[in-house]
């Protein structure tokens, strides 16, 4: 399988607390989504914030990843609920940081016991590209210039 990317665009007017910024998928699936800095920290007000976007993130990716484990074993799904929780907090050395994402899974699956059923949602987990990328980083590259 070849490389395969995928952009989103943020166009940021103010300051942080007074602020808005306009985010936008390069598929087109995502458009004009709202974010600013108080429906990251209070109330949403029906705008998103990076934390609920790292959550629809992982909850798919998770999704895809342990049906196809599940799949593979010879246990299509019929259904998975996958609900991602993504822990914004105070860092001690000032600012904010990511702490924690909860992955929460109730699926519909015949013939699996709870604790086949458990196995088989660690073994989703582990080959998860989003679980992988909380949990080992990976390499950002940056590049600033000026209009």
């Amino acid at each position: 399988m070849a490389v395969t990317q995928r952009s989103a665009k943020t166009v940021w007017n103010g300051d942080l607390a007074s602020g808005s910024g306009t985010l936008n998928g390069g598929s087109g699936a995502i458009s004009d989504l709202g974010v600013t800095w108080a429906a990251r920290t209070e109330e949403s007000g029906g705008k998103t914030s990076p934390e609920e976007l790292i959550a629809s993130a992982h909850s798919s990716c998770y999704a895809m990843a342990f049906s196809n484990v599940l799949s593979g074993a010879g246990h299509a799904p019929d259904s998975l609920e996958v609900t991602a929780t993504v822990d914004l907090e105070p860092n001690p050395d000032g600012g904010v940081m990511v702490t924690r994402s909860a992955l929460n899974v109730v699926g519909k699956v015949s013939g699996l016991s709870e604790d086949q059923f458990a196995e088989y949602a660690k073994q989703g987990e582990q080959g998860c590209p989003i679980s992988n990328l909380i949990r080992n980083g990976a390499k950002i590259e940056l590049s600033a210039s000026l209009k």
